[in-house]
């Protein structure tokens, strides 16, 4: 009785299993999870493809290393960080730059919300102590260090051909910076200069509210993103800055027109004056010497105020000619026995 009754179910049972296991969409789930080594997914080829065209990218961008044939308005060589540079923002290799863009954001906000140093510290001495409890532990039960155990024979050291080639791009790389510093300081290409001299000027003023991090951040987007959409943009925005040129270079062109009228009318009219003046002064000076005469110069010189008088020898006694008379006690009988007889009067 219950064998007869529970036989149909049974078979149903049976049936619905055989029918589930034998269904095409149970077998391509199968056949998925089988042959997946062999038979990839659409997302993981997707996600192999873009992997293996990654790492292409970031080996065409470590071989652009390569110092350019260009060189500096001095004749100064370029660094090879410059090409390096150059592929990197120009967006040559979209993946290795994508991902550079996204590690140096994501650095930012790590130094700014996690306390990096603390973990550094925290790793060191979690390091530090379990290594010292494991030597002192087992010199206490094995009596001989756990730690000191897996000393290896031979210390590491860096080789001299490494730490060389590292110092070398690390020269390189101080270089670049200081090379392009004075080429934008000294005004090689005057459109970089007057981009840093706006950065430089925004910088200014939000460094007062911006912190740090956040002027890092804007400075990291710009750098990145602004080659792209001048890439994206090219000829729109070259349109634009040709007729900013052109209008600019009009603008100078009357100012220096304008400037070059005024400055012909001022030398003019200085050149008016100096002859105005130059020929007065000669008039004066011509109608001064035409009033002095001989006469006026000799009158001047005989009797003109603090000048000495003028004398002649009729003026004057004459001169004695004979020596005094002796036994003589005054003038008067010395004039009186002298040539001129008391004919005429002394003068005293």
């Amino acid at each position: 009785m219950s064998n007869s009754d529970g036989s149909p179910a049974l078979q149903n049972a049976q049936d619905t299993a055989y029918n589930g296991l034998n269904h095409p969409t149970t077998q391509n789930v199968k056949n998925t999870v089988s042959n997946g080594a062999s038979l990839p997914g659409p997302v993981a080829e997707n996600v192999k493809n873009q992997t293996a065209m990654a790492s292409s990218e970031f080996r065409n961008l470590a071989d652009s290393r390569t110092a350019p044939n260009k060189s500096t308005a001095t004749g100064q060589p370029l660094t090879h960080y410059h090409s390096f540079f150059y592929n990197l923002l120009s967006w040559e290799n979209p993946r290795a730059t994508t991902i550079s863009f996204l590690s140096t954001i994501l650095f930012i906000f790590a130094a700014r919300y996690l306390p990096a140093l603390r973990w550094t510290f925290k790793v060191l001495y979690i390091v530090l102590g379990s290594t010292a409890a494991a030597e002192l532990g087992g010199r206490l039960v094995f009596s001989q260090g756990l730690a000191s155990s897996f000393r290896p024979k031979k210390y590491y050291t860096i080789p001299r051909e490494a730490l060389e080639s590292s110092l070398e791009d690390v020269e390189q790389l101080i270089n670049f910076f200081v090379i392009e510093f004075q080429r934008v300081l000294f005004a090689e290409k005057p459109a970089h200069t007057v981009a840093a001299f706006i950065a430089s000027f925004l910088s200014y003023w939000l460094i007062k509210f911006t912190p740090l991090w956040g002027l890092s951040l804007i400075a990291v987007s710009l750098i990145y993103l602004g080659p792209l959409v001048y890439l994206s943009n090219q000829e729109l925005i070259d349109h634009y800055l040709e007729n900013a040129t052109n209008v600019v270079n009009a603008q100078a062109t009357q100012v220096k027109d304008l400037a070059g009228h005024h400055t012909s009318r001022a030398t003019s009219a200085v050149k008016s004056y100096a002859g105005d003046y130059t020929s007065k002064a000669q008039s004066y000076i011509g109608s001064a010497r035409g009033n002095t005469s001989p006469k006026a110069v000799n009158s001047g010189a005989t009797s003109g105020p603090g000048s000495a008088p003028a004398y002649t020898s009729s003026d004057f006694p004459h001169a004695p000619k004979q020596e005094p008379t002796s036994g003589a006690t005054s003038h008067q009988e010395q004039y009186e026995n002298s040539q001129f007889g008391g004919k005429a009067e002394p003068a005293y």
